[in-house]
């Protein structure tokens, strides 16, 4: 943690001027962030202040007593707050310059995608999560900020300039940092290079705002139960589940797993709205230990689910987020000590993999494509005050996880996708998918994995979620999903329906475990700057062709 003192005596060298690196021109088009912004602007609750930059450098902005520094590090700028009696709510950096030769711009989700990713023209307003790719129809060009930041970043573009946005509340409310200083964010760029495809410079890209990314040792892939059973899951459905993906599995080192979902804990209900009890199976699980231990008897790797923050009926009032009281607030310590024994008692009961689900929504009251600018509704704050950042407070939280998993893999679905990187080997990348409804597993799931694919492999290993059996989508449409996530390198999981597993079926996923269970290079689409739903995509080394919509196309619902 940075102290004031050592902010100011920064501040003061600062003030002679940003010292960045001097290289060849910067090709039309390109902005480089690696200077100064134009300008800088704070929002508190009592309106907008804009900020000075102190004469004689370019380094530290001041407004009242409001100071921001910026800084050159090593390949990238740094933003950094010390406000020790206002409250603030956004910081917005400012850089403006010449864009009108950008055709088209992509951004990132704040957790997931939820089919709505595409590359679009200028939308001034538009907001772009974490990072923004701007092509201009030959090169790419990206801005961003580094993995496990301090604050909610998002961008906005236009054709005068770009800004950066970072969201410093604590909930729904400025952040009062007192005489601590806050890092913001580390801002990098990278200017397109001829000849690179927009996924492969976004790929690149990826790799250099994660320095560490958290991966699994080989591929992961194998079965979930969640698409086929819906919640009315049992020990004995989960290992004829393990049973039916050990027999389409490859027989080599490379072990699938089977994953038991939502359905296990006690108090599961008929409203499927488990309460937060994870010490025990109910009456369908009498005995998970032993079923862990079973299913790796079969020949399979035991995972399990759980919704970490969902309040138990006899939690106490100080353990509730204020917002919703069915949630439990993760920066109450005595919080953060269950998750971890309930985190921690997974592993030891014998599974090798935790899927960790809801937190985002629980925190927040709102999934993704609702969050937008805001977040979250205005006017709360956690239990322990408004003194750390939302972005800090999940960055505990992830933290927390990880140390009590161990060397347990993790996947965080619903999770921040920039603070699960580095923290989590795997991330779900999208929104469900479906083993009733093809539209949903086409809108989710094929636009996910085009438009975060790129991820892969940077961040944290990338799930686009699964491929649900079932006699509800026809094998024609459910096939192709499946080839396609089998082939594009990154995980693949399934759902098997018992009586959907024809001859047909198990030849093709026969065929997909075994290309899933050997690593393969990270597949490309190739049309996504004309459709949402890619059709055309390089997967090793190959051009291959899906049919998303057959004759009839697309149906009015999703």
């Amino acid at each position: 943690m940075t102290s004031r003192r050592e902010f100011l005596q920064r501040s003061a060298i600062a003030t002679i001027g940003l010292s960045f690196p001097v290289e060849e021109a910067p090709p039309p088009g390109f902005l480089d962030l690696r200077r100064p912004p134009d300008g800088i602007r704070a929002q508190t609750a009592t309106g907008d202040q804009r900020l000075r930059a102190v004469a004689g450098g370019g380094g530290r902005w001041e407004a009242d007593d409001l100071a921001v520094i910026i800084s050159d590090i090593p390949g990238a700028l740094r933003v950094e707050l010390a406000s020790p009696s206002i409250a603030v709510q956004r910081l917005q950096l400012r850089w403006r310059g010449h864009l009108e030769r950008t055709r088209l711009l992509l951004g990132d989700a704040w957790e997931r995608g939820y089919g709505d990713l595409e590359w679009r023209g200028f939308v001034p307003d538009r907001v772009m999560p974490w990072y923004v790719a701007a092509w201009d129809g030959h090169l790419t060009h990206l801005y961003g900020v580094r993995t496990s930041a301090s604050a909610f970043c998002f961008w906005h573009v236009d054709p005068q300039g770009i800004s950066l946005w970072a969201d410093v509340r604590s909930g729904g409310v400025g952040v009062q940092l007192g005489q601590r200083v806050l890092s913001v964010c580390e801002v990098v760029c990278r200017a397109g290079r001829a000849g690179e495809s927009a996924f492969a410079a976004i790929h690149a890209f990826c790799t250099n705002m994660c320095s560490s990314p958290r991966l699994p040792p080989q591929p992961v892939y194998g079965s979930n139960d969640w698409y086929w059973v819906y919640g009315r899951n049992s020990a004995a459905t989960v290992l004829a589940d393990a049973q039916h993906t050990v027999e389409l599995a490859p027989a080599d080192a490379n072990r699938p797993f089977a994953v038991i979902d939502d359905g296990w804990q006690p108090d599961r209900g008929t409203d499927k709205a488990g309460v937060g009890t994870w010490d025990r199976g109910n009456e369908k699980f009498p005995d998970l230990p032993g079923l862990a231990g079973e299913i790796r008897r079969a020949g399979a790797r035991p995972g399990i689910w759980i919704r970490p923050l969902l309040a138990p009926a006899d939690a106490a009032d100080t353990w509730r987020l204020p917002r919703e009281r069915t949630v439990l607030d993760p920066t109450v310590p005595e919080v953060r000590a269950k998750i971890g024994e309930d985190i921690g008692r997974l592993r030891r009961w014998g599974f090798e993999l935790i899927k960790h689900d809801y937190s985002t929504f629980d925190l927040v009251g709102r999934w993704g494509f609702q969050m937008g600018a805001d977040l979250t509704r205005d006017g709360w704050t956690f239990a322990t005050g408004p003194t750390r950042t939302t972005a800090e407070v999940i960055d505990e939280l992830y933290r927390t996880i990880r140390a009590a998993a161990g060397d347990t893999l993790i996947i965080g679905c619903n999770t921040v996708s920039h603070l699960s990187a580095g923290r989590f080997e795997i991330c779900r990348i999208g929104d469900d998918t479906s083993g009733r409804e093809w539209p949903r597993t086409r809108k989710m799931g094929v636009n996910t994995l085009a438009f975060r694919g790129a991820q892969h492999g940077a961040f944290y290993t990338a799930d686009a979620d699964c491929v649900g059996v079932t006699n509800a989508i026809p094998w024609e449409y459910n096939r192709q999903w499946l080839d396609l996530l089998a082939r594009s390198g990154t995980m693949l999981f399934v759902s098997l329906a018992p009586d959907a597993l024809g001859a047909a079926q198990r030849r093709d996923l026969r065929a997909a475990l075994a290309t899933a269970a050997r690593p393969q290079p990270l597949g490309e689409p190739l049309d996504w700057q004309q459709t949402a739903w890619p059709t055309r995509w390089r997967l090793m080394g190959e051009v291959q062709t899906y049919d998303w919509l057959g004759t009839d196309g697309a149906a009015p619902g999703l």
